[in-house]
């Protein structure tokens, strides 16, 4: 059975050919050690695989098609999305669009399960289990990252502040990851990818507020230069220095100045996690734990500080408009 399970994996094409080593070795130890588990993600699979299919009959976004009598093609899509304000969300995507998206969350689905279900046993049963379950975390990290990539890129066609030409090519790019499921983070946006990976082994200790150990750590974790070089350069406004910031502490600007507000009060030279989740009110995640990393954390972080950018350009306050992210994907969409 792990082995038509296996066979089904590659001809699918659901996985690339490193995931789908790993998920079927996945698959073969869980079917050992807990097979009414294996038997429910093999069910997973299944149904991930009628998802991809349908995915696949949807002619490509680039191809014309006529409708209700206007002519559509890659031009009017783009045209079209470059026209959004995002308070229609996914209603005013194309269907395929919207296929895709569904596909991919129920991959990060099926990772997740595959994740806790070797996890659960990795100790007990079998401790050799123990690199596969890290490989198979990497894996579903990486899956999140692509998602919030999409997210990023959709969040730059809604923002009131971005020129035509950057929208545009923002929209290009998405027409290519939607009508490619296949597609991953690593194929159009590594930069990006190195530092989320980076970020998500790096647990903020705070001090004093400055970001140097932050830094130092980003550097230790192999983020690409050209993301910590794009924040240090000459002419970076102030903007972009509060969106890296944000992205060092995990934290909004508001929190920041709400903390940075708290150490003068009290006369405090440096703070702690525990501190800060006191005077904020809310937990502070830890984004790595012990060598794991937790991207669902990252995500979480990530939707914060967007969150908190949108409501500033709303609400004309104080703080960077854009997520540092934002910041260097314009920059990028630029040089093309």
């Amino acid at each position: 059975m792990a082995h038509r399970t296996a066979e089904a994996v590659a001809s699918l094409r659901l996985f690339d050919h490193h995931e789908s080593a790993l998920v079927n070795a996945g698959l073969a130890a869980l079917a050992r050690h807990a097979p009414d588990d294996a038997a429910t993600l093999r069910v997973l699979v299944a149904r991930l695989a009628k998802l991809n299919e349908m995915v696949s009959d949807i002619p490509s976004l680039r191809a014309k098609q006529r409708l209700a009598g206007d002519d559509r093609n890659q031009n009017t899509l783009i045209e079209h999305l470059t026209d959004i304000d995002g308070l229609g969300g996914d209603l005013v995507l194309p269907f395929k669009a919207t296929m895709s998206r569904t596909f991919l969350l129920a991959k990060i689905q099926f990772l997740c399960g595959i994740v806790k279900a070797i996890k659960a046993i990795e100790c007990g049963a079998d401790p050799e289990l123990t690199p596969l379950a890290h490989q198979l975390r990497e894996e579903l990290a990486q899956s999140i990252y692509t998602q919030l990539a999409e997210e990023l890129l959709l969040a730059l066609l809604r923002k009131p502040n971005i020129s035509k030409p950057i929208k545009r090519r923002a929209a290009d790019q998405l027409i290519t990851v939607w009508d490619n499921v296949e597609l991953e983070i690593d194929d159009f946006c590594p930069l990006l990818e190195s530092a989320w990976h980076a970020r998500n082994n790096v647990t903020s200790r705070l001090g004093c507020l400055l970001g140097t150990t932050e830094y130092f750590r980003l550097v230790s974790e192999d983020c690409a230069p050209q993301f910590l070089d794009f924040f240090a350069r000459d002419e970076v406004s102030r903007q972009e220095q509060q969106a890296f910031e944000e992205f060092l502490f995990n934290m909004t600007y508001e929190e920041l100045q709400a903390l940075g507000q708290a150490m003068r009060q009290e006369g405090r030279d440096s703070i702690t996690p525990e501190y800060a989740a006191e005077v904020l009110g809310r937990d502070i995640e830890e984004l790595d734990h012990s060598g794991e990393i937790d991207p669902m954390e990252l995500y979480r972080s990530y939707y914060r500080r967007q969150l908190a950018a949108d409501f500033r350009i709303m609400a004309g306050t104080e703080g960077p408009r854009r997520t540092a992210e934002a910041y260097l994907m314009v920059w990028l969409l630029n040089q093309q």
